[in-house]
């Protein structure tokens, strides 16, 4: 509705009997807001106005502004939250998740279908038809979008999450934000799901992906995107509240958790490792050592964290830690011929395992294979004509070398006195000097002509994934961006930037480092970059980050995406 600019009609302060009538609209309107907090949305002496405009397609609309923001907007006598209501109050409305990638089509009209919707472990949130929705994204509850439900939550399930599922009304990005100040959502982190509320709780995170269409239907138009996605895999081999055996998953966390660690210890971990950083153990060594289609997140043990664990290991006397710099403790000592290690058993993967791995497990990562070019601007088409290239061409560095040398030597321009130097005829000229140079510089050594070529072509690059199609870009080859930030006095998070250049899918990263760095992660659009995530680690993940780059195998992303 407000994808494209609207027209204002009026904008004026808020009568004093008015201001009531919208708080018990309010109250009527969203229940579970309660009284109290329908009074703080819409307080009794803060300046309020009431503002009436037109939407791009002629709808009639009266939006309440508080401040600087928009909060509430009524169309056709039904009131409406806006996002910056919404972050404030993320639980006012039945929420469902999207991916990141889909924001910048809901911001331009589109509809939001049921293949873009993300199904949470708990399952998607009961709703009629005709229900105002919050929309989210995929680790964030902060709501980015609302929309009207196209059919009930049965209905959706019945369908096999196939059609429209809602149709969004207002977006963060389209003008109606726009009108406020801007801000950015705020990081909520995702409901914590509680292993009681179903007997079916999905525990096994799968980051090899699957491919899904997302489905957005806007005004005129349908748009596809493929996303993939880490899904959460409830297969056999997975720990699920309810096993076999009969025991609650915490115990059954914790015994895989000792599993993993007298693993590593029997078979990875050598005396010439020792000190060894306890989060090199947890992430090289004890998540490698996990049973095929089992997960180890130790915050669903009985010890929540692994200095705990280890401090168990450590009266049991497996293993001694000490802390060699402040705050970060190691592994100084391991005690090989403690009965627990010489009677552990190293578990052999089951048949059915291994076919379903070699079945299903995606292609190793291979990086991409990456050419620098040089693109041919307008102000060196002369240059480059007679070796058959034009405005836009692209090269590589050594055959710019070659056409540059070769014109060089057709136009008897090598000094015939001194051949390091190359006299510069009017095309030359014209391409490489500034024009205070042009009746002073007549010579050129070899060097300092291909440098000033270099740097006046435009920059490019072309991109090869193994068994595809190259792929040629514009503009300069952006390096996977890494970056620690202060959050605040005491907090560090570490941003990840440029992964689908590379060929790595963020969502999939992320899911890998959440369990290896055992912290929160939130993968969110890229500020100042179409069709690019970010992912953002709570706290210094480098060390964990470079490991995973440059030497652990890693989720391929479609090509698509780059």
């Amino acid at each position: 509705m407000f994808a494209k600019a609207f027209r204002v009609k009026s904008n004026t302060a808020i009568k004093g009997s008015d201001r009531r009538k919208l708080r018990a609209d309010v109250t009527a309107a969203f229940p579970t807001l309660g009284t109290d907090r329908a009074s703080e949305l819409i307080p009794g002496k803060e300046e309020l106005n009431v503002v009436k405009l037109y939407a791009h397609k002629g709808d009639a609309v009266t939006v309440y502004t508080r401040g600087a923001n928009p909060i509430l907007f009524e169309l056709e006598k039904n009131l409406y939250p806006t996002v910056y209501t919404l972050w404030s109050y993320p639980d006012l409305l039945p929420t469902f998740t999207t991916w990141p990638l889909v924001l910048e089509k809901l911001a331009g009209g589109a509809d939001l279908m049921l293949p873009g919707v993300v199904v949470p472990p708990t399952g998607l949130p009961p709703v009629q038809q005709g229900d105002l929705c919050a929309i989210a994204l995929v680790g964030n509850r902060a709501p980015v979008a609302i929309g009207v439900a196209a059919m009930s939550t049965a209905q959706m399930l019945a369908s096999g999450l196939k059609g429209k599922g809602f149709s969004v009304l207002h977006t963060y990005q389209d003008h109606l934000w726009k009108s406020g100040d801007k801000s950015t959502p705020p990081a909520i982190a995702p409901l914590a799901v509680n292993p009681t509320d179903s007997s079916e709780e999905k525990v096994g995170l799968d980051l090899q992906g699957n491919l899904s269409s997302l489905t957005l239907e806007g005004e005129e138009e349908t748009r596809k995107l493929h996303h993939s996605e880490a899904s959460e895999d409830n297969s056999s081999g997975a720990l699920s509240q309810n096993s076999s055996d009969g025991k609650p998953l915490q115990e059954q966390m914790d015994e895989l958790l000792q599993q993993c660690f007298l693993h590593a210890l029997k078979s990875r971990v050598k005396k010439a490792d020792l000190p060894l950083l306890t989060s090199t153990l947890l992430g090289s060594h004890m998540f490698s050592c996990c049973p095929e289609g089992q997960q180890l997140d130790i915050k669903k043990s009985s010890y929540k964290k692994l200095s705990k664990f280890l401090q168990h290991m450590q009266q049991e006397q497996i293993v001694q830690v000490k802390e060699l710099s402040k705050g970060v403790e190691s592994i100084v000592t391991v005690d090989w011929r403690h009965p627990r290690i010489t009677s552990f058993v190293i578990p052999e993967p089951s048949l059915t395992s291994q076919t379903v791995q070699e079945g299903s497990r995606e292609q190793p990562y291979h990086p991409p294979d990456i050419k620098s070019l040089y693109c041919v601007p307008a102000s060196m088409t002369q240059l480059f004509q007679e070796s058959g290239h034009k405005k836009g061409s692209t090269l590589e560095g050594s055959e710019v070398r070659r056409i540059i040398v070769d014109y060089a030597k057709r136009n008897n321009l090598v000094d015939a006195d001194n051949k390091n130097l190359v006299k510069l005829d009017p095309i030359l000229c014209d391409c490489l000097l500034e024009k205070n140079e042009q009746h002073v510089v007549m010579k050129l050594p070899w060097d300092c002509l291909l440098t000033r070529c270099f740097q006046t072509m435009q920059p490019a690059y072309q991109v090869t994934f193994p068994g595809q199609e190259p792929i040629l870009k514009k503009g300069k080859l952006c390096p996977i961006d890494i970056t620690l930030a202060q959050k605040s006095y005491n907090k560090k998070v570490t941003v990840v930037r440029n992964l689908e250049t590379y060929g790595l899918d963020p969502c999939s990263v992320a899911a890998i480092l959440q369990q290896r760095c055992q912290a929160s992660t939130i993968v969110s659009p890229a500020p100042g970059a179409k069709d690019s995530l970010q992912v953002q680690i709570q706290g210094n993940q480098i060390h964990h980050l470079g490991q995973l780059l440059l030497d652990s195998p890693l989720p391929h992303v479609p090509v698509s995406r780059c």
